[in-house]
């Protein structure tokens, strides 16, 4: 299995691996030569594509609440105003904070989506992986799939990002993910920038103890770092093969830098929380060991942007 795994990650560091792959899934990308055309980026569909593809395309506007403070045009918003009043109060944050909580807005499904997890990681529906991560669950989970496109959510996110919201992904976990604190842009990269959105849904009551999360407020605001912002160690045939452990130094010497100040997330079962693409965030550590940390994590792409992950530079297949 050691050696299995070794041959498949090398593999996986040349970007032929991922054309082959992309000619495979040429009629899911095939819609993105649109997408090129209308931001002048004069590339294949099937070929690599990062932030540095984007250079010496036409600057675009960042997302709308990026550019103006919600908290100053909220009462002349009729969109705004049109939300519930608890949760305009859990919204008008967000240009500052660049997050939102949602208090309890799951609760009544949580159990519900533990079973559903539990009895489909039992009947080999789904497994785990990158370690400890259930990938797209809701593509075996109408329950998990409506969760995400609960109408409600749609269009609060549509609201932040002043584009629609569509449902790209699902990321179930059992236990914290102890991840290091990272943007999801170097995942799931927009151009333009800014145009993704996740929410993280607590499936039971989470203490710092069993690896809350975490993240750091007004970080958004911060520079995207990308491929061009450290040393990636690809080259125009590989990708770096520890570039990923290069970008979280790179994260944790920006955090360091500007003093950002860490909160920890101890939620309650239910509670929900919107991040902005680019908000730092992490797992922390797991000090109760067997503890579980049962939660599920959506990511949205807006419509009409160009979606790919930077640091692996493969087109996005939805």
């Amino acid at each position: 299995m050691a050696l299995i795994k070794f041959v498949s990650d090398f593999v996986r560091t040349f970007k032929i691996t991922y054309i082959i792959s992309n000619l495979f899934n040429y009629n899911k990308l095939k819609k993105n030569a649109v997408l090129y055309k209308k931001y002048g980026l004069k590339k294949s569909v099937i070929a690599p594509i990062s932030s540095k593809d984007f250079a010496k395309v036409p600057a675009q506007p960042k997302s709308w609440l990026d550019e103006k403070s919600l908290k100053e045009i909220a009462a002349a918003n009729n969109d705004f105003q049109r939300f519930p009043k608890n949760i305009q109060d859990s919204l008008i944050n967000w240009s500052e904070d660049g997050y939102a909580i949602l208090p309890g807005f799951f609760s009544k499904q949580a159990e519900e989506v533990n079973r559903t997890i539990k009895d489909k990681l039992k009947n080999g529906e789904i497994k785990f992986r990158y370690g400890n991560k259930i990938m797209f669950a809701m593509n075996r989970s109408e329950l998990i799939r409506n969760i995400g496109n609960e109408p409600l959510i749609i269009n609060i996110l549509s609201f932040l990002m002043g584009k629609e919201a569509t449902l790209f992904q699902s990321i179930n976990f059992i236990e914290g993910s102890k991840q290091k604190a990272h943007s999801d842009i170097v995942h799931m990269t927009t151009y333009p920038q800014g145009y993704l959105i996740a929410i993280w849904i607590a499936l039971e009551d989470i203490k710092e103890e069993q690896g809350a999360l975490f993240y750091y407020p007004g970080s958004q605001k911060l520079p995207y770092i990308l491929n061009e912002d450290f040393n990636h160690g690809g080259s125009y045939l590989r990708l770096g093969e520890n570039a990923y452990a290069a970008y979280e130094d790179r994260v944790e010497k920006q955090i360091q830098e500007t003093g950002l100040k860490k909160k920890v997330f101890e939620a309650k079962k239910g509670d929900v929380l919107i991040w902005h693409a680019n908000l730092l965030h992490g797992g922390s550590a797991i000090t109760i060991p067997g503890s579980t940390r049962k939660s599920m994590v959506f990511h949205y792409y807006a419509d009409g942007v160009i979606c790919y992950h930077e640091i692996s530079q493969r087109p996005a297949v939805f």
